[in-house]
């Protein structure tokens, strides 16, 4: 059974990355160590209001597995929890956090063949993951980062650290946007023309294990494309979006009607189900949430995946989809905050 409360964590360490961002570094409790471990790639939730607003906001961690629980979080202009982490919260302080979650994650054990593609913020799953794999000696990964200026890299110290490290398994490959390189190659967006050009050029894709994309739409969307015109299989593909300069797509419209004007649905949360009606075309989270506040859930808009939940009886339609992979669509899953339910009877369990 997953328990999904939050716990006050004691910030140990805020690193200042950038002007505009920072690494927070929490404590967890002995009795809490269990709850809190992670598996690098994966993300927490953090809780954050005042005057009874609940602003929840998903950050990925940024620690190799075994460490200390460490997010990287970038300054959202009117963010209300990114600037309040990136400029008010000290060491000592108590910040409310949810266990890890998120299945953005590798086979450690496997070793292989990785590259990881990331554009801005989207480098703090993948350094967790490179970090990770890197401790396992048949492990080889490639990093192709971009950002728009030298001084906007996150982990600029902690990425060149390791590449010192493991200097005949990493590869390090900075990509600048608004600043001239000496490579012009180098030079640019990592949308798909470049990648078209700079892949064939640095990796033998047919060779290549896994790919871990990360960072805002237009860059992981372009990356899938141009992976998948080169013959690479989907399976191999992991993608996490991160949103930055833009504004997620509108929300697919359903293509059948719900069965009739409300729907019976049962969530199952922490061992415990409820049943609530839930009018035509209300999202099961929203529905939900009334009669079980303690959902999990953080941006609502079909990215972290903080709401997945398996579909166990009854049928839904979900409006959009960044957080899931295929086959976890396939296996039944689904983000309650982008679905809702097609048929009289709905049964959701968010324990699977």
């Amino acid at each position: 059974m997953v328990v999904r409360e939050f716990h006050p964590l004691r910030v140990a360490a805020v690193e200042r990355l950038c002007d505009d961002a920072v690494a927070v570094t929490f404590e967890v409790p002995d009795d809490l160590a269990e709850r809190y471990a992670f598996q690098p790639g994966q993300s927490v939730t953090v809780r954050h209001g005042s005057n009874g607003s609940d602003e929840r906001r998903t950050y990925s961690i940024c620690a190799p597995a075994g460490a200390r629980p460490r997010i990287g979080v970038r300054e959202v202009p009117g963010g209300l929890v990114s600037s309040w982490l990136v400029r008010d919260v000290r060491v000592g302080d108590e910040v409310e956090v949810a266990p890890p979650s998120g299945t953005f994650t590798p086979d450690l054990e496997a070793g292989g063949r990785h590259v990881l593609i990331a554009a801005g913020s989207g480098i703090t799953p993948l350094l967790s993951i490179a970090a990770s794999l890197l401790q396992r000696p048949g492990a080889q990964i490639s990093i192709l980062y971009g950002n728009r200026r030298a001084d906007s890299v996150m982990f600029a110290e902690e990425l060149a650290d390791l590449k010192d490290q493991y200097p005949s398994r990493l590869e390090l490959v900075h990509l600048l946007s608004r600043e001239a390189r000496e490579v012009e190659l180098l030079t640019g967006r990592l949308d798909a023309e470049k990648l078209r050009t700079l892949l064939p050029l640095l990796i033998d894709v047919p060779a290549v294990d896994h790919w871990w994309l990360c960072g805002p739409f237009g860059m992981v969307t372009d990356a899938t494309e141009v992976l998948g015109q080169a013959g690479v299989a989907p399976e191999r593909i992991h993608r996490e979006l991160f949103w930055v300069d833009e504004a997620p797509p509108e929300p697919l419209r359903a293509e059948r009607e719900p069965s009739g004007p409300s729907s019976e649905v049962t969530v199952v949360l922490d061992g415990r189900s409820t049943t609530a009606s839930i009018p035509e075309g209300q999202t099961i989270l929203e529905g939900a949430q009334r009669s079980r506040p303690d959902l999990p859930f953080a941006c609502k808009g079909g990215v972290c995946g903080t709401c997945r939940a398996r579909v166990v009886e009854g049928d839904v339609e979900m409006r959009r989809n960044f957080a899931l992979e295929q086959n976890e669509v396939d296996a039944g899953f689904i983000l309650t905050c982008q679905s809702v339910p097609l048929s009289a009877k709905v049964i959701v369990d968010f324990d699977d």
